[in-house]
């Protein structure tokens, strides 16, 4: 998928139809849930993030600049494409596409955050800097310099350093939705939009940046642990199941009759000699059998996608936990598999979910199937952590 194609087809979530908002909205005993997650059954509730207010987004300077000492963001004015707003920071149009996914001559929102691959012109000032890290006398030189002339007698002074926490940058991959993202870190979808310029849909696009809003508190948030999906009590623990009504009166015997007469059984043929050797011993098993139709590329395509007949069963590579069961941006559901040594496995482009989160699975059962509208391949993911590796090794 080229640039361009990622920008005029944005990886979104579809908007919530007006009854589910009315419906949610009406539940006046309890908090709203801000994210109108509460109401689609199982669903991972965002309410508490979304009810805990972050801090306002610093102001850019008069160029768009924002400036940490890790990085640098451009801010997008009213009108701007990607290459006015290059023009104005002194920055080049082509490495500033390349870095954030777009074209040169696309159409940017009011507020979109651009990031930037290398350092421009510090803002006046300098950049943001931590608290812990700034002088409390160039602050106090800062106060008096914003004060009213005719009220303080004072020389010119350097404007004081800006104060306030770096926020985490993270990069958009395939798949991923802005409200994915906003629930991986904690924080509230709004927050999430108002400080990355978002659109009323909430699309982003792979490859884009997006800055995590910082809460009140100045502390960033902490991204979702998969180890705590791993500790969810398994549905229905602690529930007694009830006896089937076959246990208090046994099925009456039936004699079955063959249908045909048994043949003589022949010794197979020896064909240990043509065989070729079993990957059973590979630490991972293949979810689906069959080819390889596109490869892993670390940045592109952070897996692979293995093709077969829709309806295939897509089996789990290990043994693990379900961590977490969720949906693209098209609505095609994701699963994502907990194993052991911090390892992450993702399976998606599938439907028939068979499994919830949660539930233990074994190496080669059944999660899901190969869906049978669209493409006929899994995308299978291998993770150590967060970080995508090359699923193959894994696998044989």
């Amino acid at each position: 998928m080229s640039n361009h194609n990622s920008r005029t087809k944005p990886l979104m979530a579809k908007p919530i139809m007006a009854g589910v908002a009315v419906l949610a909205l009406s539940a006046c005993d309890e908090p709203m849930d801000l994210d109108l997650r509460g109401v689609f059954g199982d669903a991972p509730s965002t309410a508490e993030a979304a009810r805990n207010a972050s801090a306002e987004r610093p102001s850019p300077d008069n160029r768009g600049i924002i400036s940490y000492p890790g990085y640098q963001v451009a801010v997008a004015r009213r009108g701007d494409t990607l290459q006015s707003l290059a023009n104005r920071i002194g920055a080049d149009a082509g490495a500033l596409a390349k870095y954030n996914g777009i074209q040169p001559g696309d159409s940017l929102r009011k507020g979109e955050v651009i990031a930037l691959p290398s350092r421009v012109a510090e803002p006046s000032g300098g950049p943001i800097q931590p608290p812990a890290q700034v002088d409390i006398t160039s602050l106090a030189d800062g106060a008096i310099a914003k004060a009213d002339s005719t009220q303080v007698d004072s020389t010119a002074l350097s404007p004081a350093p800006q104060v306030g926490v770096e926020p985490t940058r993270h990069k958009v991959e395939r798949g991923e939705s802005a409200y994915t993202i906003a629930r991986l870190y904690n924080v509230s979808i709004r927050s999430l939009a108002e400080w990355n310029g978002l659109g009323s849909d909430f699309a982003v696009r792979e490859g884009q940046y997006l800055l995590i809003p910082v809460a009140r508190n100045g502390k960033s948030p902490a991204p979702f642990d998969p180890a705590e999906a791993a500790r969810t009590e398994p549905p229905g623990a602690g529930t007694p199941t009830p006896l089937p009504p076959s246990a208090s009166k046994p099925l009456p015997a039936e004699t079955t009759l063959p249908a045909a007469t048994p043949t003589k059984a022949e010794a197979a043929p020896d064909l240990s000699t043509s065989q070729t050797k079993s990957t059973s011993s590979a630490r991972m098993g293949f979810p689906v059998k069959g080819d390889i139709i596109r490869e892993y590329s670390k940045g592109k395509n952070d897996g692979i996608d293995i093709s077969a007949n829709p309806g295939t069963p897509v089996k789990s590579a290990a043994s693990g936990v379900v961590a977490a069961i969720t949906k693209d941006t098209n609505g095609v559901p994701i699963i994502v598999v907990k194993h052991a040594d911090n390892l992450l496995t993702v399976y998606s482009n599938v439907g028939n979910v068979a499994v919830k989160k949660g539930d233990s699975v074994s190496r080669g059962q059944k999660l899901a199937e190969i869906r049978r509208d669209g493409t006929a391949a899994v995308h299978f993911e291998v993770r150590e952590g967060f970080d995508s590796v090359d699923p193959v090794p894994y696998l044989s």
